[in-house]
């Protein structure tokens, strides 16, 4: 991901269907200039400092553009993040993209476990999480867009996921 990316993401991102679900420091109505800020002042600087990897998702034979993103980041709480435009949900994109993701935070950064937190009603990254083998290891109130609602959190372990990769597609 890189500067360049920020007006497709200015464009596909700040949408209630999208940001609902995300955590609750995420400005509100989202900035006319939010993309860029936020590549510019928080998620560059984070890759720079090796604390976070984000990559764009972009469609083989589709728009030249980003069409979602993905992040892992080490420290304390949730280890993985995503989101996906709208004209792009459910085709299991991201079910896709968080394969390989998966297999870096493992393989690569040598991480023991992979969490995950998302709200209650977040079905479709839910689901992921259910297909990936992750399992649900609490539920707490979170701050979210939405406002402070129910969160679930998931987790797998890395041998947990070495074990269910082989019969995961590539």
């Amino acid at each position: 991901m890189s500067l360049d990316d920020a007006p497709a993401i200015q464009r596909l991102f700040p949408h209630w269907e999208i940001v609902k679900h995300l955590n609750g420091r995420l400005p509100w109505p989202y900035p006319a200039d939010g993309a860029a800020g936020f590549l510019r002042h928080i998620a560059l600087p984070a890759v720079a400092r090796g604390v976070q990897w984000i990559w764009a998702i972009r469609i083989k034979g589709g728009p030249p553009h980003l069409v979602g993103a993905i992040n892992v980041a080490t420290g304390p709480g949730e280890s993985r993040g995503f989101w996906l435009g709208l004209d792009w949900h459910n085709q299991g994109y991201m079910t896709e993209a968080c394969v390989p993701v998966t297999d870096f935070w493992f393989d690569v950064l040598d991480q023991p476990s992979l969490r995950v937190i998302k709200a209650v009603g977040n079905t479709g990254s839910r689901r992921i999480s259910e297909k990936h083998g992750m399992r649900l290891v609490g539920v707490e109130e979170r701050d979210f867009v939405a406002g402070r609602l129910p969160a679930e959190i998931w987790e797998i372990s890395r041998e947990a996921w070495h074990a269910l990769r082989p019969s995961l597609p590539t």
